[in-house]
């Protein structure tokens, strides 16, 4: 939206409110002609303010970072771009360009982002906190405004993760409209083909908005094609100036054709190759929602959400590491029988969030209290015997060898209370009660049916307290210790084969974030944030040999706890401006020592000492550097990314096997350029080359999907996209 359009926008809702409060009489008003003479760039990322959406969060570290502003490759999600300026943010590249986004911070799993508690609009969109608290449902960056960032300290309020909550803000309605439109097309390299197209109005106390995304691509890599489409639409109704009530359906769905790990080998000789080209994976996941949001009194206000996760993922899969080949059997003339894996999700939440700000002597304080209610019946069919097919076909020959169901449960009750002190020093201190179970049955073909049930409680009571000094209304420091936990969820629960075991006394991994920090932008042209932070996970999860009735078995259970200690570091400068240009430099760079304190795992030589090692997939360096200049309408960003090397196992393997599944993963950098020009008021021009120097890297080894082994990331490309608004 051009400074032109804002102003007018402004001009006219202040107009409207001046209207409105004579007893809808119209009055004229002779608006005199004005001419802009200079502004600054709108700042892509701010902090969120003290409330936000009913959350309190004063005392984190918090960031908003504006999508729709972003001179960057939105039909793609490319994550580096989007989340440039968040220090710490690592991105897993594992479902091929555009699908979905894995994001991670202070050297957490990246996987589907499952280490966060992730909304769309408030609304929670992990598809089961306790079954598999991935997020599956992925919406086009094309309509998303702008993304907030809330990290570990605040999750009394909004849950258990140690990431911490991201959260989705879509793009409204243009509120002085009956009706508007918006298309944004896209193509780029690797047949890249995308639309987006959305509409939206408001009429008398109706505000209406909904979209419609299809994209296609044939990938970077052979047998790597995709296609997904989404859809969207929400009805808001203002009953009066206090009461709103909103009802939203969002849809998401893709079908991706994997291409199969790589082995080192491979990867040097040509990281484009493919060793699948039957492997398909398919997510369709619908969120429907009511919110409710009512000003119970000028002090005091409520919002009420009831909402859902249904939907499917499942995979069709010729499993194995990257040197072992899918080939036509010359006895039979066929291919071998696919793995076929199928999810069913079925997850209901309601959550109220009241705010309530009152006087504690001189000064105005605010209390918050909120509730979390869910229920999921989660079904996972696995290894059903698929056709021998090459095409995406589900079907399966015979029983699924594991049918299993969880359902869960679980009532959540948190208190916050933000005391100020001074006008400037507030101090938070809160709690959150957390208590549901999850009970699994079913059928595991190659176990004792008698050995299948299994429950597991989760009886969590977690503290917190965060401080904020306000030393201006642009300075200000801040601090906070929050405690956390991770639950066990269905796949540590169900044994991979008959060799092995799963603990009976398995525990939830439970620990703290705590973090400090000053973030200032008082001085002209200026803004940074320091910030140093500690996350401590005890109990983590994973393998170790044990001997039972003269047998060695692999048991799944705790094996030791892990260490972050670590600094961010975000500035942003102002080095030139002029009448319409100016130039920026920023830099968003994070420092971690993430190691393992106690514990041992299943090793060649038995169960290894693993104390020392780094964490998997947690590079100590990650930086983000880049320049940014504008002219008239005109924007340009040059941006360079390193990340240092990582392990992908706990033994901190070195040398890879042949397989490619564990070993170093290389320090790599990548330089991106893109541009944005606003032809008219209405139209917007977006180009860039992605991977400018065309470096072939991989982010990560997986030990899990969509398979052990080297994923490549996408070399150089181009993507331009045209967008206009009427």
């Amino acid at each position: 939206m051009t400074i032109k359009k804002l102003l007018f926008l402004g001009l006219f809702q202040g107009f409207m409110a001046y209207t409105y409060a004579q007893n809808d009489t119209i009055r004229t008003l002779e608006l005199q002609e004005f001419q802009l003479k200079d502004f600054r760039d709108l700042v892509p990322v701010t902090p969120l303010p003290n409330v936000s959406r009913n959350f309190l969060i004063g005392g984190r570290k918090t960031e908003s970072i504006q999508i729709s502003q972003l001179p960057a490759n939105l039909a793609e999600k490319t994550g580096r771009q989007l989340f440039a300026k968040i220090p710490g943010g690592f991105i897993y590249d594992m479902d091929g360009s555009g699908n979905q986004i894995n994001l991670s911070v202070r050297g957490l799993d990246g996987h589907r982002s499952w280490e966060f508690n992730i909304r769309q609009n408030g609304v929670m969109i992990n598809t089961d906190i306790y079954g598999y608290p991935a997020s599956h449902y992925a919406m086009p960056m094309e309509a998303v405004e702008k993304i907030e960032l809330i990290r570990g300290t605040g999750a009394l309020q909004y849950g258990q993760q140690f990431g911490g909550m991201l959260n989705y803000i879509l793009k409204e309605s243009d509120s002085t409209k009956r009706f508007s439109f918006e298309n944004l097309s896209t193509v780029g390299s690797f047949g890249l083909l995308s639309t987006f197209n959305a509409l939206g109005g408001k009429v008398g106390k109706l505000t209406y908005y909904a979209y419609y995304q299809k994209r296609v691509s044939e990938g970077y890599r052979d047998n790597s094609n995709s296609s997904s489409d989404a859809q969207h639409v929400n009805l808001t109704y203002q009953f009066n100036d206090k009461i709103k009530l909103r009802g939203e359906l969002s849809r998401s769905t893709y079908l991706y054709q994997i291409p199969g790990p790589l082995n080192d080998r491979m990867f040097a000789e040509n990281p484009t190759q493919s060793t699948r080209s039957r492997n398909f994976y398919s997510p369709e996941i619908w969120i429907p929602a009511v919110i409710l949001d009512y000003q119970i009194s000028p002090q005091t206000s409520l919002n009420w959400t009831v909402s859902g996760v249904f939907g499917q993922r499942s995979s069709v899969t010729f499993d194995g590491f990257a040197n072992k080949t899918d080939s036509i059997d010359p006895t039979t003339g066929e291919y071998a029988p696919r793995n076929v894996d199928i999810d069913n999700y079925h997850t209901r939440t309601t959550e109220g969030r009241l705010i309530h700000t009152y006087q504690l002597g001189t000064m105005t304080s605010n209390f918050s209290a909120n509730f979390r209610y869910f229920n999921n019946s989660m079904d996972r069919r696995q290894r059903g015997q698929g056709t021998t097919g090459t095409d995406y076909d589900i079907t399966v020959e015979s029983d699924f060898q594991r049918d299993m169901n969880l359902k869960s449960e679980s009532f959540a009750f948190a208190l916050e209370n933000q005391i100020y002190l001074t006008d400037h020093f507030s101090v938070t201190p809160g709690l959150r009660i957390e208590q549901g179970s999850s009970k699994m049955t079913g059928r595991i073909d190659y176990i004792e049916d008698s050995n299948v049930p299994k429950t597991i409680n989760y009886d969590f009571i977690a503290l917190g307290v965060n401080a904020n000094y306000q030393m201006n209304p642009n300075s200000r420091f801040y601090a906070g210790f929050s405690q956390a936990n991770r639950p066990v969820i269905f796949q540590d629960m169900i044994p991979g084969n008959p060799l092995t075991l799963i603990s009976d006394e398995l525990q939830d991994s439970f620990g703290y974030n705590a973090e400090v920090g000053w973030e200032n932008s008082s001085i002209p042209g200026l803004r940074y944030n320091l910030t140093f932070f500690r996350t401590y996970i005890g109990n983590r999860l994973g393998n170790i040999f044990i001997e039972q009735d003269g047998e060695t078995f692999i048991q799944k259970t705790n094996i030791g706890n892990s260490l972050n200690n670590g600094i961010e570091f975000y500035l942003d400068y102002e080095i030139l401006k002029g009448k319409n240009w100016g130039l920026n430099f920023y830099t968003s760079t994070s420092l971690m020592d993430a190691k393992y304190t106690s514990g041992e795992v299943a090793g060649s030589e038995g169960n290894q000492n693993i104390v020392g090692n780094r964490i998997e997939a947690a590079p100590k360096w990650l930086s983000r550097n880049g320049l940014s200049g504008h002219f008239k309408s005109l924007q340009i960003l040059l941006q360079h990314q390193f990340v240092g090397d990582a392990y992908a196992d706990a033994l901190n393997t070195k040398t890879p096997p042949e397989s490619g599944a564990v070993g170093i993963v290389p320090a790599y950098t990548v330089w991106d350029l893109n541009t944005s020009y606003q032809i008219t008021s209405n139209f917007i021009l977006r180009a860039g080359i992605n991977n400018l120097l065309n470096k072939n890297y991989f982010t990560k080894r997986p030990q899990m999907y969509p398979g052990p082994g080297i994923w490549t990331s996408d070399g150089r490309s181009l993507v331009v996209s045209l967008g206009f608004k009427l």
